[in-house]
């Protein structure tokens, strides 16, 4: 990647590597200011509130009706977070040609996280049975996460060389996790505090839903500041909506093997996100769990996680990133597979099983983020990670739709939750048949001496 890409146009005469340092601190940020929104809302509150908002709803049979359409309540959640993603399918490819047209980045940055901001803050307002609020506001804010971190995904190839980008990457995500923590800490004391407070349980839930809208606009401030737009190379005319995808999509089938590593990243983190959005539920429905246990696991997940990433990290730079890849997909299997054999009203058996997921989560979203950040053909990024985006961060639409028909087919989230394996056993066989080094090549970037 040229010296043009790494320097920002607006440094003028100041040194480029402490510029460049600059950049990535403030980059680091907004993984801590919008993954409150992630682990708070999206991992631990919102599945099991909206559900039990859906069920006071229910009709006799334990279905609601939105637009007319009947659905299990306890699918509702699983429902709302594949629409998001139908939602950001649409938005995501035309946003990223646009800023890679224009090389105007922060503007679309800043307006799809204050959306997701507020819809997220708006969630203060969902009680009784307001099941279709919930679901819109999900939707919205989902939605506009995804945008937003494809935006700033985008920014990785850009303010760091490829020698670079395993470590920045995971410290981006080792941010997120600790801020994730430290959010969760407060918002346990809250909830299991919430008599001494004297809050109902259904108000310290909302509350914690709008304070991580609070946190993600406030911090928001911190990366839009210290980033820097870059001049334009890709001029072409973005497209509407699907037409967009679908321009990308053939783009990238001249470099197949880009297109190749991105299906595998698909599936599996398809696999990784509905293990994220759904753990709650499966806690809450199938074992019994009370919410302070399900939050204090979550901790428990966040607090590891931070370590996982740097961790599988500096594994990286030893045996490399697709290694480090294909090992923690085979730890996932064996995770999940355990979890399906848990005993109900077992706390420390779920905490076991939180502490697997965190030691790989961190590291193999991190490590997939660098990896395909040197596939990515020079002045393509936002397009690319357009792409790349639709299936990260919890807004898969494959997992929790096939989460959600295995429990309205069967009644179990057991079932559920191990019908999830097949992503991880198929994404493992399609990114090892996946020659990375020949792909960074036919992408027109330098190859690293270790990946």
């Amino acid at each position: 990647m040229g010296t043009d890409t790494l320097r920002s146009d607006a440094a003028g005469g100041a040194d480029p590597a402490a510029e460049r340092r600059r950049e990535q601190r403030g980059w680091y940020f907004y993984d801590w200011a919008c993954s409150v929104y992630s682990t708070s809302v999206l991992t631990v509150f919102l599945g099991p509130y909206l559900t039990s908002v859906a069920e006071a709803a229910a009709d006799a049979d334990g279905y609601v009706h939105p637009l007319g359409i009947p659905v299990r309540a306890g699918s509702f959640f699983a429902y709302s977070v594949s629409l998001s993603v139908i939602v950001a399918v649409l938005v995501m490819p035309l946003v990223g040609a646009a800023a890679d047209r224009s090389g105007r980045k922060k503007p679309l940055l800043a307006a799809a996280a204050y959306t997701g901001a507020a819809a997220t803050t708006a969630m203060f307002f969902l009680d009784g049975d307001r099941y279709l609020l919930g679901g819109l506001l999900l939707v919205v804010a989902n939605a506009a996460q995804s945008v937003a971190m494809m935006l700033y995904n985008s920014y990785l190839p850009q303010i760091a060389p490829p020698e670079e980008r395993d470590a920045v990457s995971s410290r981006g995500w080792a941010f997120g996790y600790a801020a994730g923590s430290l959010v969760l800490i407060v918002n346990l004391v809250l909830y299991t505090g919430h008599d001494s407070f004297g809050l109902s349980e259904s108000a310290a839930v909302r509350i914690c839903l709008a304070s991580a809208g609070l946190w993600w606009g406030a911090f928001a401030l911190i990366p839009l500041r210290r980033l820097h737009d870059r001049r334009a190379v890709a001029r072409e005319a973005a497209l509407p909506g699907f037409r967009q995808l679908a321009a990308t999509v053939r783009d990238m089938r001249r470099r197949p093997l880009t297109l190749a590593f991105l299906l595998a990243y698909l599936v599996y983190n398809d696999g990784i996100q509905t293990v994220i959005s759904q753990a709650s539920v499966y806690g809450s429905e199938e074992l019994g769990l009370g919410q302070s246990t399900l939050i204090v696991a979550v901790l428990l997940v966040q607090v590891l996680a931070v370590a996982g990433a740097l961790a599988l990290g500096r594994l990286a730079r030893r045996y490399g990133a697709k290694r480090t890849i294909l090992g923690s997909l085979v730890a996932w299997t064996v995770t999940l597979g355990a979890g399906y054999f848990l005993p109900a009203k077992a706390p420390a058996w779920f905490f076991v099983l939180a502490a697997g997921i965190g030691l790989v989560l961190g590291g193999s979203q991190a490590l997939s983020r660098s990896l395909f950040s040197h596939l990515v053909p020079p002045g393509k990024e936002a397009e690319y990670f357009s792409a790349y985006e639709l299936s990260d961060r919890g807004m898969s639409w494959l997992g929790p739709l096939l989460f959600g028909l295995t429990y309205q087919l069967t009644g179990s989230y057991r079932d559920a939750i191990i019908s999830l394996v097949a992503f991880f056993v198929i994404g493992f066989v399609l990114l090892a048949r996946v020659p990375v080094r020949r792909a960074i090549g036919d992408a027109g970037n330098p190859v690293p001496e270790r990946i």
